[in-house]
């Protein structure tokens, strides 16, 4: 059994599991299968080359960036360096910071880029990202087809629980990023579920930090990033990571490696069940051009970390992110609906509402508050770093800025109706106590973007 990992991952590349267990082939069934590890020997050389040139290209204009990030009401610089690329007009929220993607180029898009070095290097990552896409769906058709087999070599009893498990999942509807309940097809929800729409790009170099927590449950060492889920993610979507150490000569690995645990020289992701700390935890190593998938649902069943080694390191983090609120589409769509109930005197030329009712307010004012906090002041807290790769923001962005200095005039326009005596006063007061509570809302989220 232990033969058949080291074949799986390569010879020295037998993971580290807390504590000592066993049976390793029957602990990775069991409770890790849904992690897949790829040898770099299994990307082609050509897209290595692109893809490892691209992280050193960004690096060297200075493209990546700590996030502040809001955890528990208070600010944290992330240890790691980031930078987002992906689709046009995507997003990706995490941790309470909203990232804009770099947009990578795709068909039609007019993008326009600070240098034609970073072209190139948004133009690899697109191309690494469909590589792991047919990756990603041929690996789970696979394992659909070895479940299959299962079933059929099984007990009779047996075989009859797992084909009504299947058939029940068959039957199953899943909601996509429309939000509209659709019939589960085995092909369409696999593409949708490796479509990764964006990746994250990590760095960072781990001698240049003062200090690293250590993991604290298994003794697993330096930890460039804890244990976590990723957030914001469509619902049993792959994950697709990408690793690239720039290992050094100097860094040599432990000759005793098995012996004593996790080599502190090499970098290594970490697993472990959620919420379950006697369970073995696992640490596989990385090496340059290595990658890993999380498959259906282990983002949400297990954490992860990344364990630092000692050389500098890149990761690319292909994700299938939920952007049913996070595109300038939909952002944009919300300001029409709001602007709708806005309106322009014919005689006079002024501005005046269409409807005071409740309901009406409070949705306007209420994606007022969104676009002010969930964007515009998202997008200018990171300062103007987006600018070192592309303007491609700051039309959109100019055009969001228009729409809610139109809605900060129907938030005074409201005022000045419920001011009016004509109104139907109980009318007037609904409308007041439900426009109050958006508003104090609103002073409060400003006073905390304020002070941050």
């Amino acid at each position: 059994q232990k033969k058949r990992l080291l074949e799986e991952l390569g010879e020295n590349r037998l993971p580290y599991m807390t504590p000592a267990y066993a049976d390793f082939h029957q602990l990775w069934k069991t409770k890790y299968s849904k992690l897949i590890f790829r040898k770099s020997d299994t990307v082609p050389e050509e897209l290595h080359q692109m893809v490892q040139e691209s992280f050193l290209t960004l690096r060297e204009h200075n493209c990546f960036f700590q996030d502040l990030v809001r955890i528990k009401g208070k600010d944290f610089l992330t240890p790691v360096s980031r930078i987002l690329i992906g689709n046009p007009g995507c997003t990706y929220k995490y941790l309470n910071t909203r990232l804009f993607t770099v947009p990578w180029p795709t068909e039609g898009s007019d993008i326009k880029y600070c240098s034609p070095q970073i072209h190139d290097a948004c133009k690899a990552l697109i191309r690494l990202n469909e590589y792991l896409h047919i990756e990603a769906v041929k690996t789970l058709q696979g394992q659909n087809l070895s479940e299959t087999k299962e079933i059929q070599d099984s007990p009779v009893i047996d075989r009859e629980q797992s084909l009504a498990t299947s058939l029940m999942e068959q039957k199953s509807v899943s909601k996509h990023q429309s939000g509209v309940c659709v019939p589960e097809d085995d092909y369409v929800s696999l593409k949708n579920r490796t479509s990764y729409n964006l990746t994250l790009l990590n760095y960072m170099d781990p001698l240049q930090m003062p200090y690293l927590k250590q993991e604290p449950y298994f003794g697993m060492g330096n930890m460039a990033v804890s244990w976590h889920h990723d957030e914001n993610l469509v619902e049993r979507s792959t994950v697709a990571v990408y690793s690239y150490s720039c290992e050094d000569s100097a860094v040599e690995e432990s000759s005793e490696q098995e012996l004593k645990g996790r080599d502190p020289a090499v970098w290594h992701v970490g697993l472990k069940v959620a919420w379950d700390i006697e369970t073995p935890g696992l640490a596989i190593p990385l090496r340059q051009g290595d990658f890993y998938l999380m498959l259906d649902d282990l983002n949400m069943t297990h954490q992860h970390c990344v364990l630092a080694g000692l050389s500098p390191r890149f990761s690319s983090t292909h994700r299938v992110a939920d952007c049913s609120r996070g595109t300038l589409e939909y952002i944009f769509g919300q300001c029409e609906l709001a602007l709708q109930n806005l309106q322009t005197e014919s005689d006079s030329m002024s501005l005046s509402l269409k409807s005071l009712e409740t309901a009406v307010v409070k949705q306007t004012e209420e994606i007022h508050n969104e676009v002010e906090f969930e964007w515009l002041r998202q997008f200018w807290f990171q300062g103007k770093r987006y600018l070192k790769c592309t303007d491609w923001w700051l039309k959109p962005m100019a055009k969001l800025e228009e729409f809610w200095r139109k809605m900060e005039i129907m938030t005074s326009l409201v005022l000045s109706e419920v001011r009016k005596e004509q109104q139907i006063e109980e009318q007037r007061n609904e409308t007041i106590s439900c426009f109050l509570l958006v508003l104090k809302e609103r002073q409060k989220l400003r006073k905390e973007w304020t002070e941050r």
